[in-house]
């Protein structure tokens, strides 16, 4: 049996707001930490049936990033669902609420802009 680890680094402020977070997985081809603006990191608590979760951006993320962010998480954990349990039109739905949101975004931007 062997172990992989993943290390990841999040800088604060003074206000302990991180402004950097840089992560490594011992697995990766990449040897060097790589920077990212966020993470959402969760866990199963089989015991308490519960998601134990992590979420953390920094604060020079756009609200677009976040955004693209969001939408590309939705995605990927509707596949995630459908190859873990095969039930296809679930996963489906979650990708149509997923550009559905995406797309929702885009319009409430442009109507800010509108506004300016």
């Amino acid at each position: 049996m062997s172990t992989s680890n993943i290390n990841i680094n999040v800088t604060l402020n003074e206000q302990k707001v991180p402004i950097r977070i840089d992560w490594k997985a011992d697995d990766s081809s990449i040897n060097e930490f790589q920077e990212a603006k966020a993470m959402m990191l969760s866990f199963w608590d089989a015991q308490d049936k519960t998601a134990l979760r992590m979420d953390l951006w920094t604060n020079n993320m756009m609200m677009d990033e976040m955004a693209d962010f969001f939408h590309q998480n939705i995605i990927t954990m509707a596949d995630t669902f459908s190859r873990a349990t095969h039930l296809e039109n679930l996963s489906a739905d979650m990708k149509k609420f997923a550009n559905l949101f995406l797309q929702k975004f885009k319009e409430s931007q442009q109507s800010s802009n509108k506004l300016v």
